[in-house]
């Protein structure tokens, strides 16, 4: 068996981890909320601040985890409102503190998740959120109290909040027994596995995120310490996924960056996993995606992460990511991002 270890030199240090970045599309639901709340002005000078702007009117962009975080925070402080527009009622400044002092209080994470949901139950006026827990699961669910219509990035964002919540509580990024929208699969649904550790179902009869009944048990112990860490640094703890247990493709992409410059192939990737290439195949269109898709969103993400954040050259970069020539790295990266490796240094810039 080939496991992503053994595609190593043994003297080669085993790489940081490359969070995938997310279609530009995607973050477009968010904008729409805010650009019917913010000043034109203040927009303009947040998107200007994250290196957004100049990915507005670009349809194969990509939004660095990063930039997602920078622009929640500038946002959440710059409007007053911590979930920045996106329901129909504004959330004070200061409203998810006090639901992480309310959930401390819990003495088990199953309580806190009723807690999470009676705290939100106060705030909201177009939704509630209801807590089950029920045969093997547990499931927190987002229920219309009319006939708003789902707003995507508002539901994905309020799910992810409550895996983050109890993530932090248990001490550890929990699995996810399922996640479900209410909305229709998106044209962006290869974004959300990089978000929720579980399968992702749209056209659901609500929005709910589940998890085995039996984390219910887990103790809740977090100090006030902590809390203000978790608090100051959202939401990069916990916006994008670390877990691999329910992603296929997340772990396929890992053991892919593992391997020398990206040179693992689909029967070693299926030796290492016990399956046939066939059936990973199979399991990866299943996801929305396949070996080759997951192979270039890596090599994108690395040319990206460099293109930002250093002064690498290039030729090292395009070498770094599996290109022969320059040239060939030049036609790759605008086929993935409308953009050329150089332009789209100098523009987030």
């Amino acid at each position: 068996m080939i496991s992503p270890q053994q595609t190593l030199s043994v003297a080669s240090p085993v790489p940081p981890p490359v969070l995938p970045t997310v279609s530009f599309a995607f973050v477009e639901d968010w904008l729409m909320a805010l650009r019917a709340y913010c000043p034109p002005a203040q927009l303009a000078g947040f998107l200007d601040q994250t290196g957004l702007a100049v990915a507005e009117g670009q349809p194969r962009a990509r939004v660095t985890h990063d930039q997602i975080v920078r622009l929640y925070q500038l946002v959440a402080i710059g409007t007053g409102d911590e979930m920045m527009g996106l329901w129909s009622r504004p959330i004070r400044s200061g409203a998810l503190k006090h639901l992480c002092v309310s959930v401390r209080g819990a003495s088990s994470l199953d309580g806190a998740l009723y807690r999470f949901t009676t705290f939100w139950n106060l705030l909201l006026d177009d939704y509630r959120l209801s807590f089950e827990a029920e045969g093997e699961a547990m499931r927190v669910s987002l229920l219309p109290r009319g006939a708003a219509l789902p707003q995507r990035f508002g539901h994905m964002l309020l799910l992810k909040l409550t895996h983050g919540i109890a993530s932090w509580l248990a001490g550890r990024e929990l699995p996810v027994r399922a996640v479900g929208f209410v909305f229709p699969r998106p044209p962006f649904a290869e974004d959300y596995p990089i978000l929720f550790p579980a399968r992702v179902d749209f056209a659901q009869p609500c929005s709910f995120i589940a998890f085995d009944r039996s984390l219910g048990a887990l103790p809740v112990a977090r100090s006030e310490a902590e809390m203000r860490d978790f608090l100051h640094r959202a939401p990069r703890d916990w916006i994008f996924t670390s877990s691999r247990e329910h992603a296929l493709s997340l772990r396929v992409r890992e053991m892919v960056q593992l391997s020398d410059r990206i040179g693992l192939q689909l029967t070693d990737a299926a030796r290492a996993l016990h399956l046939t290439p066939r059936t990973l195949m199979r399991r990866l269109e299943a996801e929305g995606t396949s070996f080759q898709d997951i192979k270039d969103g890596l090599r994108r993400d690395i040319a990206i992460r460099d293109l930002t954040q250093g002064s690498k050259s290039l030729e090292a970069i395009s070498q770094d990511v599996g290109f022969a020539t320059v040239a060939n790295f030049h036609r790759a990266f605008r086929r993935w991002t409308g953009m050329t490796p150089g332009a789209y240094r100098r523009k987030r810039r």
